[in-house]
């Protein structure tokens, strides 16, 4: 439970952190170099992917598998860079974080050997279940930073 717990804390200030930065501003389009590949959100939630073309101050040109499109600006709800940026820090800073909680779970976890028993091996205290518990968080947090998707939002309406 308590893990469970800690995974929705990780993932609500993952996605908190992504809201913090929302362009608004359609001349933020004008960044774009032709030939980048961009992803169109319409407001219908269509997604049209293609590498941009161009922009004017009422529409986006971009180019798809099989034709050339342009789409209205009031039809746009977001446009996103798919450069698959940050993934190896993502996945550094997820491995780190998931080894020191794992690390902490793993010691408190720990219940040492009790006067009531005959017989107890408690071979490294808390540092076995501590560093168990370390070694599979840096292992998770390390995957999941791996895929977690870096694209970068270049337009978003009000």
């Amino acid at each position: 439970m308590k893990t469970l717990l800690i995974l929705i804390c990780l993932l609500g200030v993952s996605r908190s952190l992504q809201a913090q930065g929302k362009p608004s501003s359609w001349e933020n389009l004008a960044t774009l170099h032709r030939g980048d590949r961009i992803q169109v959100r319409q407001v219908n939630s269509t997604k049209i992917t293609g590498e941009f073309m161009s922009v004017t101050d009422g529409a986006i040109s971009l180019q798809t598998d099989t034709n050339e499109q342009s789409i209205d600006r009031s039809s746009v709800k977001s446009v996103k860079l798919m450069k698959n940026k940050h993934r190896l820090r993502n996945s550094l800073l997820l491995a780190a974080t998931g080894a020191g909680i794992g690390a902490g779970i793993g010691a408190a976890q720990h219940h040492g050997c009790s006067s009531t028993q005959t017989f107890c091996l408690d071979f490294g205290g808390r540092s076995w279940p501590a560093g168990f518990g370390a070694v599979i968080g840096f292992l998770g947090g390390g995957t999941i930073g791996a895929f977690l998707p870096s694209h970068q939002v270049v337009y978003r309406a009000d």
